[in-house]
This record gives C-alpha cells, structure tokens and sequence, in this order.
C-alpha cells in the first residue's frame, strides 16, 4: 500500500515570464481555484492568530455555497492562536497537509500532523500551535452548528490514516470514501472525508443534491464534469458547489486521485 501523500500550495510569486495558465473559473453553480492562483499577495490575516496567515477558499456569497468557510491556514514555527473561534455558535474542523501542531480541545492535548484532524463542536475552547521547525499547512472548516433537540455532537481527533476506506458499492474498491465523522451519528450537521479512486474509475452518473461541497485534491489529477463544464484538475486545486450543481468525476491516472470532502448533512430545510 502507498504512503498518501497531501498537496500543500507554494504562496511565491511565478515570474514575470508567465502566462496566465491555470485561471480560475467562477460560474453560478461552481467555483475553481487552481493552486497556481494561491500566492502571497492573496492571503489574508486574522487578529486572533500570530505568525499566520490563511487562503480563504470559500465564504457565504451571493450565488456562491453559503453553508460553510473554508481556508488554508500556514503557521511558522512558534506560531499559532490561543483563541482562534471569534464565534461561540460555529464548529470547527481542522485537517493537517503538513508539519507538526500541537492542539488544546477542551482541555485534552493532541498532536496533529500529516492527515491527522480535529472536529471541534460550537462553543469548545481550543488552542493550536505549530510544534515543528517547518511552517505547516491545515485546512479549516468552519460551519455555524444547526442545534437539534437531545443531539450533541462530540470532538474527534484523529488521522485519516487510521481509518479503512469503504469501498464503494459495485466498484471492487476502485472508488472508496474514508468516512472520518460516523455518518449514522445525526448529532453532526456535517462531514469531512476523503475520497479515492484508483486510476479509470469514475462517478458513473451526474450526481445532483441538495449537499454542498467544498473540495480540495490531496493528490493525483483527473476530470471533473461540473454542470454543463469538463474541468482537469489536479494536486493543490480547490472546487466549491452549490447546492444541486451536477457533478461526475473520472480519474484517468496514473495514480490515485484523493481529495478533502466537504459536505452538510443530517438537517431538514429551514424555510
């Protein structure tokens, strides 16, 4: 079995010499951000965190996914938040693509590296470092939790390494989904997993839900039909659907092709 591998962004300029390349495409049902296009000049900053800065992927907009944040979080050595939720009502997840960090959840002490994560339920203190001597990278989730009655959901703190992937049915096990927050559990208004297709298998049909995603490629490339659009992508390249965007996928190789899922679940309409 290989070892996965996760894509991280390298913020420097591209020279002059450049073309524009990989653009990035935003429609109504769709937006892509190519790794090409997460450069220094774009990151932002945020009060409640030192040494850090981040790449918002994704924020409720007009015409854009409106049920989450999403961003890439890059802490030099010594850096990090002891207070980085400014909003008591929203949950949080983190998912590491590199280094070392050193994390406080209610108390308990975690060390998260390569694949390690953290849910982190609305209104849970926590604390993160980066303990290693590198920068590092994390994806971070953030979602205002949707309450309902008699359900409270729990931190989890683990690696995606840990978890067997499961296959997906009639696939031989070509298409596999390592499912990170027990998806019986109705307590959670949200998951995070990472997806995998071994080279030649595909969504064999367009996909169309009421689920949002927000989708980032750990490694591999292949093409992704994204309502009436093919689009290549590969390691590094981000992807945010609205609700009810068609979606397929086939992964020609010619190696594996794995990304970090989002979606929202187990919650009625509000209306």
């Amino acid at each position: 079995m290989t070892t996965p591998t996760y894509a991280t962004i390298d913020p420097t300029l591209p020279p002059q010499t450049d073309s524009l390349g990989s653009a990035a495409i935003v429609k109504e049902a769709y937006t892509v951000i190519p790794g090409s296009v997460m450069r220094d000049i774009v990151a932002s900053l945020f009060p409640e965190w030192r040494d850090t800065r981040g790449w918002i992927l994704n924020r409720p907009v007009a015409s854009g996914a409106t049920t989450f944040a999403q961003m890439i979080m890059e802490v030099q050595p010594g850096g990090g938040s002891d207070a980085p939720e400014p909003q008591a009502e929203v949950e949080g997840f983190l998912f590491v693509l590199s280094g070392e960090f050193g994390a406080t959840i209610d108390g308990a002490q975690h060390t998260l590296t390569e694949g390690g994560y953290a849910f982190i339920p609305a209104g849970t203190p926590w604390s993160i470092t980066n303990t290693g001597d590198a920068p590092g990278q994390f994806h971070w989730f953030r979602k205002r939790y949707e309450p309902s009655p008699g359900l409270t959901p729990k931190v989890h703190v683990g690696n995606e390494r840990d978890i067997e992937p499961a296959a997906m049915a009639g696939t031989d096990g070509k298409w596999a989904t390592t499912r990170i927050l027990d998806p019986e559990d109705l307590a959670y208004d949200m998951h995070v997993t990472v997806v995998t297709f071994e080279p030649g298998a595909k969504i064999p049909f367009l996909e169309t839900h009421v689920m949002e995603h927000g989708i980032y490629v750990l490694e591999g490339n292949a093409v992704y039909r994204l309502n009436d659009d093919w689009v290549e992508l590969q390691a590094g390249d981000y992807f945010s659907l609205r609700a009810f965007c068609p979606q397929a996928c086939y992964a020609g190789g010619p190696g594996k092709f794995r990304y970090l899922l989002y979606k929202d679940v187990n919650r009625q309409i509000v209306l």
